[in-house]
């Protein structure tokens, strides 16, 4: 079981920036999986793992694969109080889910550097 978390690299965000669409990516997410899926993942450490896209475009590709697979999933859209301007599409919170289905979507990713 894991979570993982998809962020555009184009934006160029600053560090802060970056963790905090991270944080709203994961906790959207998590609060649409079911409780089983929840509790599950939690006993198994609750893994995160952080990967990028190059673009909005590429973050569109995987969210429609995410959704077509069933996986809770959601789209982080900035308020533009301060780096970005608003409704910027920033990144996308993938889980929790068993590993092998978000492994299949997610696998050829980059780690986020």
């Amino acid at each position: 079981m894991k979570q993982v978390m998809v962020m555009r690299a184009d934006l160029k965000m600053s560090k802060g920036k970056l963790a905090a669409q991270a944080c709203h990516a994961s906790l959207g997410a998590y609060k649409k999986a079911d409780e089983r899926t929840i509790r599950e993942w939690e006993l198994e450490g609750g893994k995160k793992v952080v990967v990028q896209v190059k673009s909005q475009e590429e973050l569109f590709q995987v969210y429609e694969l995410v959704k077509a697979a069933g996986i809770p999933s959601f789209l982080v859209t900035d308020a533009g109080h301060t780096e970005l301007p608003p409704s910027t599409v920033t990144g996308l919170g993938i889980g929790p889910d068993k590993d092998e289905k978000i492994d299949k979507i997610t696998q050829d990713l980059k780690l986020l550097k």
